[in-house]
């Protein structure tokens, strides 16, 4: 055992547990004032739900076994059967590597979730993630980051949650969002912005175990990860904040901490596998289109995605896995083939534009299948004018 690589990844796993408080304080300064405590509820009981689902069945559908390259088995169940002092090939223990994964279980489903706080029912939300953790989330890390999943047999690349967490959490955000429909009340103002740079300095500062702990190990690609998502989130942030000061005349405190986490999430497919350049052009785009989303598209549509989950998560996620194809160089890790930008041909622009398509069909059909299920004998949503005065 690697006590240096076992104790990184103990610290990396803290770290990314540090991400769901922050979110909760990110998207419950967002929203408004009257469901500012639903919110932090609604994110913060993750910590709980998901790593008793995680434990009971989570672990063995995603890494134990094999049934069409889709999901595995139960072998696992309850961890039964799994030796957690037993060494990877990074020398860290296999309860070290459970635990760090299991994280990851935690902050998925907190970040669609927040996008429905207010006018979805909070139960409806409880049974919903079980029922998408098992269906949606477990299937998609094995199809992934299983030896023998069938996207990483096609040569899907993402290293840290590219596809797993962002595209899978913001494609749920935005079919949830349409789905439970308007709130019929609107509220313009935010309940406070200093939770959202409280909780964007958090998520910031647990991202780099996010990304730099998928390396598994104290090694130069941890490193590279570390430099390439300091700048990816600068970069994002410092084009919101003039593309702010371009459309509105001025810049605004929420729009500099969205874009930091647009770059953030932007980077997180590639961010062991780019170089600082191409980290600086993936956070600068994903801001771009990020912002294009939320203020020119999202309001004609008719979806009422309270904190923009889809429009940060989902939007800059696509990007961020499609852009691997584009800047990924072999010289930097030799776990990856080079992007277009390196001599690597459109070989895989073209996979990592295939595997994010079948992510997004696959979440799609996932995610309608098991609301129309479970709408049958739980309703979606609310009125939010009970809330309100509810909550007075």
């Amino acid at each position: 055992m690697s006590q240096t690589n076992t104790l990184f990844v103990m610290i990396a796993s803290i770290l990314v547990l540090l991400m769901t408080p922050g979110l909760a304080f990110f998207y419950g300064g967002l929203i408004n004032h009257r469901h500012a405590n639903n919110m932090l509820l609604t994110i913060f009981m993750m910590c709980g739900l998901a790593v008793i689902l995680w434990i009971t069945v989570g672990y063995s559908l995603s890494f134990s076994g094999n049934h069409w390259g889709i999901i595995g088995n139960l072998h696992n169940i309850l961890m039964i059967n799994v030796s957690i002092n037993a060494v990877t090939k990074t020398g860290i223990p296999i309860g070290d590597y459970a635990m760090f994964f299991m994280m990851f279980a935690i902050i998925t489903p907190a970040i669609f979730c927040g996008s429905v706080v207010g006018h979805g029912r909070f139960h409806f939300l409880i049974i919903f993630t079980i029922c998408w953790s098992i269906f949606v989330y477990y299937p998609l890390v094995h199809m992934v980051w299983a030896p023998h999943g069938f996207l990483a047999s096609l040569g899907a690349v993402d290293f840290a949650g590219g596809l797993v967490v962002h595209v899978n959490s913001g494609i749920t955000a935005l079919i949830l969002s349409a789905w439970v429909g308007r709130r019929k009340e609107v509220y313009s103002h935010h309940n406070n912005l200093s939770w959202v740079l409280i909780g964007t300095a958090l998520l910031w500062i647990g991202w780099y175990g996010f990304n730099a702990g998928s390396a598994l190990a104290v090694d130069d690609t941890a490193v590279q990860a570390m430099l390439t998502t300091t700048i990816a989130c600068s970069t994002a942030m410092v084009t919101w904040m003039l593309l702010d000061r371009y459309r509105l005349n001025h810049v605004t405190l929420a729009g500099v901490c969205n874009g930091a986490v647009t770059g953030l999430v932007a980077i997180t497919p590639s961010a062991g596998y780019v170089t600082l350049g191409g980290s600086m052009i993936i956070g600068m785009v994903g801001a771009m289109i990020s912002q294009s989303f939320i203020t020119q598209v999202k309001p004609h549509l008719a979806i009422d995605d309270v904190i923009d989950a889809f429009g940060c998560h989902g939007i800059s996620g696509i990007w961020g896995s499609i852009a691997t194809g584009i800047f990924a160089s072999h010289q930097i890790s030799d776990q990856v083939p080079n992007g277009l930008l390196f001599g690597g041909g459109f070989h895989l622009l073209i996979i990592q534009t295939a595997v994010t398509l079948l992510t997004i069909t696959f979440i799609t059909i996932m995610d309608i299948i098991l609301i129309k299920t479970l709408t049958i004998a739980l309703p979606v949503s609310i009125d939010s004018r009970k809330i309100c005065r509810g909550s007075e």
